[in-house]
């Protein structure tokens, strides 16, 4: 079987809608970080930042050769609608679903989880990393 890569994705916005960003972290089947990936998202939502967080994940797994992927967030909206238990309604967040579900189509194996929002430190640490700098780089006109 070939190796697997465990994605720990988050996304938030600070005023949802607001400055948001997404953040994604990699890691191999025994742990070791591959991948961080941080994106500033400008104004945009929470569910936004979460689904822009999941294809970044994906793109880089796919970029780095993986072809077994596990998927981990907090965001129970993203993961149900993934999984197809709930219809993705909102405009906004159907072109990230497509363009998630098209990732997972170039893989052989996808599973997401839901998982508690302490479960995924690290994504989440990318996501306030990112807004924490855009915010220090925003005071400094």
């Amino acid at each position: 079987m070939e190796k697997l890569v465990k994605i720990y994705a988050d996304g938030g916005s600070r005023g949802n809608p607001g400055p948001a960003a997404s953040g994604a972290v990699l890691y191999d089947e025994n742990n070791n970080a591959l991948a961080q990936i941080g994106t500033y998202l400008n104004d945009n939502t929470n569910n936004y930042a979460e689904y822009y967080g999941l294809i970044t994940g994906l793109e880089k797994s796919i970029e780095l050769g993986f072809k077994n992927v596990e998927v981990f967030m907090d965001s129970l909206l993203v993961v149900k609608q993934m999984t197809g238990e709930y219809k993705v309604k909102h405009p906004n967040l159907k072109p990230l679903f497509l363009k998630a579900i098209s990732l997972t189509r170039q893989l052989d194996s996808f599973k997401i989880f839901h998982v508690r929002r302490e479960f995924n430190k690290e994504a989440d640490a990318v996501v306030n990393k990112v807004l924490d700098e855009e915010s220090l780089n925003n005071l400094k006109v």
